[in-house]
């Protein structure tokens, strides 16, 4: 977009506050002050919700350079006397509103997806296929909600002749909203889930609610397998319906389907009474589900049948997530190669400066392609986001991007003609202790590069989904009073999902508080570049110098620590300390008896500041235990009031875990503390199902074996085929987490997501499943032993253990990978 602030007030209706520049001409929308990238040219919008208030941030957004803002709330403007504020009754109405107004500029057509599963990579699929025909704008990532849609449709302009936008909801009244904004003229509505039933009535109710985005357009395309969709859609009115089935009399009708050794996908089908065919290079369902859909779009755009083909066949796997993983030389890859465009470049970037710590951060670049802007403008503004976040080494590929030399400062600039010239020029092995971002067009082939730069490794695979955790920490955020500060619990390598990582993004989601065990956890942090308070839980005496040099605060919990903590610091002018109350746990923490003496203490060396005193519920999870839970809060109240009237100020007061936070919000007092509940686990059912999976434990198929009747399996010759099998090693044994209890057919993994049992005995490197009911298994494939599809829990209950055992028990060697949308 492009309109001059005085424009965006007149669309908005908006009461202009301050001085209004009428020579600011403003070309982003922006709601989050930690992701500025042209603040010149950006409009800060303050949304404000149960958990969070954009209004509490206009100073940030201020400091970064933004001068135009659009609030609800009356601002003090003396405090940005060059500031211009646009006051509305609500922004995000106001953020529709101006999309509405942009979206009407543009005469184009647009395809709209809705449904469950699936809207972004028939999204990105359709790119694919079509944009050698239009020039396509199209939703970045996975921009679906009531704030991603109308930032998608801002960024149309003149050139674009085709738009793809997908559309999200997450409760009734959610799509009449967007539907206008986005005024598509071609649906696709690809198929119905579980996901976000909470937030409708029934699931008759969520589709008639995601066909709303519909009812500007003309033509439908979708499933007619699916029964409740096939019923709604058909009782839409004026549309033309353009369906296909494997069942049932359609547009396209599905009639046979095959799966070739090679893992190709070969598909026959009848359109309008002619044999048409395709090939794709995936078998699993949901991506021939997806091919089809986008399959019967061709068809109906009337693509020749022989280019329809070529352009399927050359699919490419999206991985539709910014990935982080370890590489050579003391490096961290964020492999971002599936697609490059000015939008998802500046994602990408936030995503570096988020995860960078003290790692210089480099940038390997293709050429980018389909943007809309003419070359020396687009480059320009590439130049100016490097510069910006502070790229320090800049890798071009391609003929373009050496425009870059033209307009960046960075001053280690490096070009290649291509992909290959790069690789073999050895450049990549000269990074040292850098994070390097990897950000190319599908035809640079970068997933090449990352091969190389990617640390070599075990195949087993923990993954980290960025997103849900932070997805759960906006769950927990809502259910805690505003004034209550927050407290993450990063102990034991984040619960074994790597400190680091979780830790920068827990501090980038503005957490008041970290926990760790050990100090040399603590100095981990720090040495990773985070800078949030650092508590530890188990200080010791032969660490307390790095207590100093790294600024952590112990745990104080017995008279004997804190004596040995001021003889190593006897004369400090401040020295932070947080103690710890036994109130009926009977692990750590001063006892009613041991008060006086405390008291005393603290009263001799007022240099001692105590930061929080705290206690931890021994049994918060278990209703039956509500009893003794109320008792130990009652006694911590009164030994708190008692530490707080001798000290003379009221430290930060904490005793809720994460089974608590829900259970005794009443005693949610000035701080929490959010543990396992980042990860998806808690013992509140209702709140579980509004959680998200957050670790991912994968291995793969190494080899396949056919194994006679009355052979055996393993060691100690403990499984045993009582007919002919099919069996499968996998990449996991009990050096990696999988124990021995999890053999001879006590645990199933998922393949396909089907399960196959294990047989024999699990080994120290390896195991072996029965995947004699999954015939489409291949070497190579995926192997799920806990997620989304598979949840923890089901391991846990066959170890005889906790999650929290099964998560710290997954071994180092297992290779952590992040992502994040």
């Amino acid at each position: 977009m492009q309109y001059r602030l005085s424009q965006i007030a007149d669309i908005l209706g908006a009461k202009q506050l301050g001085t209004i520049d009428d020579e600011l001409l403003i070309t982003q929308a922006v709601f989050d002050s930690r992701r500025v990238d042209f603040p010149l040219q950006s409009i800060f919008f303050a949304f404000s919700n149960n958990s969070n208030d954009g209004h509490d941030y206009l100073n940030d957004a201020y400091n970064k350079g933004i001068r135009a803002f659009v609030v609800s709330k009356k601002v003090d403007s003396r405090f940005q006397p060059d500031a211009s504020f646009l006051y509305v009754s609500d922004t995000l109405d106001a953020l529709h509103k101006l999309a509405r107004f942009h979206r009407q500029q543009f005469d184009l057509p647009v395809i709209g997806i809705t449904g469950s599963n699936g809207k972004t990579i028939i999204k990105e699929w359709l790119f694919q296929l079509l944009h050698a025909d239009y020039e396509i704008v199209r939703s970045p990532r996975s921009y679906n909600s009531q704030i991603g849609v109308p930032l998608s449709i801002l960024q149309i302009n003149e050139k674009h002749d085709l738009g793809i936008f997908e559309a999200g909801i997450s409760r009734a009244g959610e799509m009449q909203r967007i539907a206008p904004i986005i005024n598509c003229s071609i649906g696709i509505f690809t198929n119905i889930g579980e996901a976000h039933n909470e937030g409708f009535k029934s699931t008759s109710q969520k589709i008639q609610e995601k066909l709303k985005l519909f009812e500007p357009c003309h033509t439908i395309l979708y499933c007619k397998d699916h029964p409740e969709i096939d019923t709604e859609i058909k009782s839409l009115s004026d549309k033309e319906l353009l369906s296909w089935s494997r069942k049932k009399s359609a547009d396209l009708c599905i009639t046979k389907e095959a799966k070739s050794k090679s893992g190709q996908y070969h598909i026959k089908a009848l359109y309008k009474g002619k044999i048409v065919q395709i090939t794709i290079p995936f078998s699993d369902e949901a991506s021939v589900e997806n091919a089809i859909h986008c399959w019967l779009l061709l068809l109906h755009l009337d693509l020749e049948d022989k280019l329809i083909t070529q352009r399927i066949q050359k699919l490419n796997a999206l991985p539709m997530r910014l990935e982080l993983k370890a590489a050579i030389n003391n490096c961290t890859l964020i492999n971002d190669s599936y697609n490059s465009d000015l939008t998802s470049l500046a994602v990408a970037l936030n995503f570096l400066k988020q995860q960078a710590g003290q790692l210089s951060p480099t940038v390997i670049l293709s050429d980018i392609f389909q943007s809309g802007i003419e070359s020396r403008d687009l480059y320009q503004q590439v130049a100016k986001l490097l510069d910006e976040h502070k790229i320090q080494k800049l890798v071009g590929i391609g003929q373009e991007v050496k425009m870059l030399q033209q307009f960046s400062t960075i001053q280690d600039q490096h070009y290649f003609d291509s992909t290959e010239t790069y690789i073999s020029s050895g450049n990549w092995k000269q990074s040292q202790e850098e994070i390097i971002l990897l950000k190319g067009a599908r035809n640079f082939t970068f997933e090449r590069i990352a091969g190389y730069l990617a640390k070599k490794s075990h195949n087993t695979v923990l993954e980290v989904n960025l997103n849900a955790l932070v997805h759960n920490l906006r769950t927990f955020r809502q259910a805690i009073n505003p004034q209550t500060k927050l407290m993450a619990m990063v102990k034991a390598a984040a619960y074994g999902s790597g400190s680091d990582e979780v830790a920068r993004l827990l501090e980038f989601q503005k957490v008041d508080y970290l926990a760790v065990a050990y100090a040399d956890e603590g100095v981990e942090l720090r040495n990773a570049g985070v800078t949030l308070p650092i508590m530890v839980l188990n200080p010791e005496q032969a660490t307390f110098d790095l207590l100093q040099q790294y600024k952590l605060e112990p745990e104080i919990y017995s008279q004997q620590l804190l004596n040995q903590l001021l003889q190593f610091f006897p004369n400090q002018q401040s020295l932070n300390i947080h103690l710890k109350i036994d109130t009926g746990m009977h692990r750590l923490g001063f006892e009613e008896k041991d008060l006086p003496q405390l008291l005393a203490t603290l009263l001799a060396h007022p240099y001692v500041k105590v930061a929080s005193v705290f206690s931890h519920l021994a049994a918060s999870d278990e209703p039956g235990q509500d009893a003794f839970t109320q008792n130990q809060i009652t006694k911590f109240n009164t030994y708190y009031e008692k530490i707080a009237a001798t000290i003379g100020y009221r430290p930060i007061k904490h005793i809720l875990n994460t089974n608590g936070i829900l259970r005794f919000p009443q005693h949610q007092y000035d701080m929490v503390r959010l543990g396992i509940g980042l990860y998806g686990i808690g013992s509140n059912k209702e709140l579980t199902q509004a959680l998200e999976t957050v670790l991912s434990l994968k291995a793969t198929i190494s080899q396949i074996k056919t194994i006679a009747a009355g052979e055996t399996i393993g060691y100690s010759r403990k499984g045993k085929a009582a007919k002919e099998i099919s069996i499968a090693t996998i990449s996991i044994g009990y050096a990696d987490g999988l124990l021995r209890k999890a053999g001879n057919g006590r645990f199933s993994v998922l393949i396909h997501g089907k399960p196959a049992p294990t047989i024999g005995n699990i080994c120290m490197d390896m195991s072996m499943i029965d995947i004699s009911s999954i015939p489409e298994a291949s070497e190579g494939d995926e192997v799920l032993i806990f997620g989304k599809d598979q949840p923890v829990e089901v391991l846990a209950e066959c170890f005889d253990s906790l999650v929290y055992e099964v998560f710290t028990g997954i071994s180092e060697r297992v290779k952590r990978v992040y992502y994040q949308d």
